[in-house]
C-alpha cells in the first residue's frame, strides 16, 4: 500500500494567520506596557517575529493535521480493506478530505451495485430451484402413479396396461426433454465464446425447419412461409447446428402458442454492419407486456398450463438467448395480446 500525502494548505494557512495575528498582538501589548521600543526598532522586531512565528506554525500546523488525519485515515482503510482488498490495496492512503470522500463514495457504490446484484442471484436461484423442483416433480409423481397403479393389480388388464404406460411414457419423455435442455444450457455456458463459425446458407436452414416441424403445424393448419421466395442463398456465419436449434425453438413456440388456422412468416433482411435479421412472426396469442421481460428466464411460462399441456421443456427461450449471446448477437421480442408476436435476432453475413 503506497503513502501519498496530498497537503491541503488552507486549514494550515488561516490557523498560521490566526496565531501570528495573536502573537504578534500580543508582543506589541508587552512592548507598550514594559520594553517601550522605539517604533522603527518595534516594527523590525515585530516583523521578524511574525514572519518567524507564522512559518513555525504552518510547518507546525501542516504536519500535526497530516499525521493527525493520516493516522485516522489509515485506521479507516485497514478496517475496510478486508471487504475489498483489490479496491483499497490499489489505493494510495490520502490525506486529502476531497479524496478521501470519492474514494468512499465510489466504494459505496460498488459494494450497493455488488449487493443489489447478490440480492438478485440470490432470488433467481431460490426461484430456479423452485422451478426445476415443480418441472420435475409433476412428470416424476405421474410417472409414479401409473407404475403404482399398475402394480397394484391394473397390470393384469391389458387395456388398462397399454394405456397407463403410454402415459407414464410421455411423462418419462418429459423428463428427458427437461434434463437434455438443462444438459444443453449447462453446455453453452460452460463453451461460451468457444462456438465453432461456419458460413452456411440461411435459407436453406430455415426451410429444413419447416420441412421437420410441417407435421407439427398441420395438426394446428397452421401454415409455414416466408414473407417472400429468396431465390438466392444468403449466407451468414454461425453455428449451423445452434442457430437450427434457435430457429426449430422459436418455429416451435409460434406453432404451441399459435391460433389453429393461422401461420408463422419468416423474413430474412440486410440490415446495417453487415448484419441479417431474421425475424419470425406469427398471429397467435401474443404477449401481455408484463410478461416480456422475462420470457428468456428458465422454466417462465407465460400460460403455465396450456404450455404444459403442449409438452417441452420451458427451457426454449433461454436456450435460445444463451445461444445468440455466445454468437455475440442481439435477440429482440415485439407482441401485442391477442395478436401475435414477433422474435428477431441478427447474425453476421458471410463474406465468399
Amino acid at each position: 500500500m503506497n503513502f501519498n500525502f496530498k497537503k491541503t494548505y488552507k486549514f494550515a494557512v488561516i490557523s498560521a494567520l490566526y496565531i501570528t495575528f495573536f502573537a504578534t498582538g500580543f508582543l506589541c501589548v508587552l512592548d507598550y506596557f514594559f520594553i517601550k521600543l522605539e517604533v522603527n526598532n518595534l516594527i523590525l522586531v515585530a516583523s521578524i517575529f511574525s514572519i518567524s512565528i507564522y512559518v513555525f506554525a504552518l510547518f507546525l500546523m501542516q504536519y500535526r493535521t497530516e499525521k493527525f488525519i493520516y493516522q485516522r485515515v489509515k485506521k479507516l482503510y485497514d478496517d475496510v480493506s478486508f471487504l475489498d482488498s483489490n479496491f483499497f490495496l490499489k489505493q494510495p492512503i490520502s490525506t486529502d478530505l476531497t479524496e478521501i470522500t470519492s474514494q468512499m463514495q465510489r466504494f459505496a457504490t460498488d459494494k450497493k451495485l455488488e449487493i443489489e446484484t447478490l440480492n438478485d442471484r440470490e432470488e433467481f436461484r431460490r426461484e430456479f430451484l423452485g422451478n426445476v423442483s415443480h418441472e420435475l416433480k409433476t412428470p416424476l409423481f405421474t410417472v409414479q402413479g401409473y407404475i403404482s397403479t399398475l402394480l397394484d393389480g391394473a397390470m393384469k388388464d391389458k387395456v388398462i396396461r397399454k394405456k397407463y404406460l403410454e402415459r407414464a411414457e410421455k411423462g418419462v419423455e418429459r423428463l428427458i426433454y427437461i434434463v437434455e435442455d438443462l444438459d444443453t444450457i449447462a453446455k453453452l455456458e460452460i463453451s461460451e465464446g468457444k462456438i465453432e463459425m461456419t458460413n452456411f446458407d440461411i435459407v436453406s436452414l430455415i426451410q429444413g425447419v419447416f420441412d421437420l416441424l410441417e407435421m407439427k403445424a398441420n395438426k394446428k393448419e397452421i401454415m409455414l412461409s416466408f414473407d417472400s421466395k429468396y431465390h438466392k442463398p444468403i449466407m451468414v456465419l454461425g453455428n449451423h447446428e445452434k442457430i437450427q436449434q434457435v430457429v426449430t425453438n422459436l418455429v416451435e413456440n409460434s406453432i404451441k402458442y399459435g391460433k389453429i388456422g393461422g401461420s408463422t412468416e419468416i423474413c430474412i433482411d440486410e440490415i446495417v454492419n453487415n448484419k441479417i435479421l431474421i425475424n419470425v412472426k406469427d398471429n397467435g396469442e401474443g404477449i401481455e407486456k408484463q410478461n416480456i421481460s422475462r420470457l428468456f428466464e428458465r422454466f417462465y411460462r407465460v400460460d403455465k398450463s396450456g404450455a404444459r399441456s403442449e409438452g417441452g421443456s420451458g427451457l426454449g427461450l433461454a436456450i435460445v438467448k444463451h445461444i445468440i449471446e455466445a454468437h455475440n448477437e442481439k435477440i429482440f421480442v415485439d407482441s401485442n395480446f391477442r395478436v401475435g408476436s414477433e422474435f428477431s435476432f441478427t447474425l453476421q453475413k458471410a463474406f465468399n
